[in-house]
């Protein structure tokens, strides 16, 4: 294996033979091959991929698409059917909860157990125990045992020995979604770090996190790579692959929309930054110019209806062009139906350019009880009118969406991704995802 590939898997294959009953499997064994007596199940076939040093990797699909089994071959807990895997270098892996632990054992006994299965000795395993111990922060619960431990507390300690046993490879399932915010974002900022230098690959249904970490990541359905490529174009295909599968319509309501719910007015206590005047006046402006909507973008659906124009308007309705940061705007989204819309549900995604939704909504909640029925033929308009954030500079996009149902449950109709062009010229921002306008800013000795 070349030496800057760090896990190479060729036609790699993992079978279950599913019995009936206690009885087809006693039978299989007396008869020794010569009659099946199981029906084969391929949690993954003639899967093959390569990852190089360094990268990080992120792995979608649906549930039962083989993910969690693939990560499992990789580590080594699962053999494989038929195929190979190579990994160059100490893998450590965080998969399902408590994965290496012995429910009996304590915190503390559990963490030089799982440390030397990644080959640490004894000796290296005390010398690190103090930062492993703070690093999962459970207090005197590491001298518990660890059938004692909540779902967090399990992640907190197995996290924590993977984080000090010098990896090359770190392996990462959904595990992480039970923690705290400040555990995972601890996490994060450690797996951020060893990025740098290590190879990681995880699996997430996240798609906003596999795309805002990951160089590659890779599509699993029904067992089968579906697609490899960069993170935006796979969680895109992800997300259209979802849709296709999820076609259920729930067309009941109930009572009426309350009155209260509408409000065509703009708010009234309101304020501006208190720098607006000199930021405007400076290089620093927040412009925002807005290109011309695409109906030719990639997109899918079943047909059922079109979206035919998006824009955004200034608070008078006129078209813009271009707009600065902090303004009211409008974003109108109009669609022509091709066939009857019992339950119409209009939505938007504003993505930075790797893909992260900054911000998004929809018209479910305002007419779930009262929903327009919309014939064939017939048009349909979404406003949504908002406040412009201060962006970064850079390009982002703006996905819409029009589908038949209800939140949960619905048809897609039409799904069209980058509908809306819009690049940022310059802006007073430093850091973070977007600008919050600042009512006050004081600095002074005390």
């Amino acid at each position: 294996m070349s030496s800057d590939i760090a896990i190479r898997v060729s036609t790699l294959g993992k079978r279950y033979e599913i019995y009936e009953t206690p009885r087809d499997r006693l039978l299989q064994m007396l008869m020794r091959g010569r009659k099946q007596y199981f029906r084969e199940f391929w949690a993954l076939r003639d899967v093959s991929f390569e990852i190089k040093r360094g990268e990080t990797v992120g792995i979608i699909g649906r549930n039962g698409s083989g993910k969690s089994t693939l990560l499992q071959l990789i580590c080594g807990t699962l053999n494989p059917t038929v195929g190979s895997i190579e990994a160059r270098g100490r893998v450590a892996a965080l998969l399902e909860l408590g994965a290496g632990f012995n429910p009996e054992f304590t915190g503390r006994e559990n963490v030089y157990l799982a440390a030397s299965l990644y080959g640490l000795t004894h000796e290296a395993i005390t010398s690190r125990f103090d930062q492993i111990s703070r690093f999962a922060d459970i207090g005197d619960f590491i001298d518990q045992p660890v059938k004692t431990y909540s779902s967090g507390m399990f992640v907190r300690l197995a996290f924590a020995v993977i984080a000090h046993v010098d990896a090359d490879i770190l392996v990462i399932d959904e595990a992480l979604s039970v923690g705290d915010a400040f555990f995972v974002q601890k996490c994060m900022r450690f797996l951020r770090s060893f990025m740098k230098q290590g190879t990681l690959l995880f699996c997430s249904h996240d798609t906003g996190a596999v795309v805002n970490l990951c160089n590659k990541a890779i599509l699993l359905n029904q067992g089968k790579v579906d697609l490899i490529g960069a993170p935006k174009d796979v969680t895109d295909r992800y997300l259209a692959k979802l849709y296709e599968c999820d076609q259920e319509i729930d067309g009941r309501g109930k009572l009426c929309v309350d009155d209260e719910v509408a409000d065509d007015g703009w708010a009234q206590d309101d304020y501006k930054d208190a720098r607006h005047d000199l930021i405007n006046a400076s290089t620093l402006r927040n412009d925002i110019e807005i290109f011309r909507f695409d109906p030719e973008q990639a997109g899918f659906g079943t047909g059922g209806a079109a979206i035919v124009s998006v824009r955004i308007l200034d608070r008078t309705g006129a078209p813009l062009a271009r707009l600065i940061g902090g303004m009211d705007v409008i974003l109108e989204i109009r669609c022509k139906a091709r066939e009857e819309i019992s339950r119409p549900i209009v939505g938007f995604q504003f993505k930075d350019r790797l893909g992260q939704v900054i911000f998004a909504d929809n018209t479910y909640i305002t007419y779930q009880y009262a929903p327009p029925h919309i014939e064939a033929s017939a048009e349909l308009r979404a406003r949504f009118e908002f406040r412009m954030p201060i962006l970064p500079s850079g390009d982002y996009s703006i996905s819409v969406a029009l589908a038949d149902g209800s939140q949960e449950s619905h048809v897609q109709l039409h799904w069209l991704y980058d509908a809306l062009i819009v690049t940022v010229h310059t802006s007073s921002i430093c850091f973070g995802l977007v600008g919050i306008p600042m009512r006050r800013i004081t600095l002074e000795g005390v």
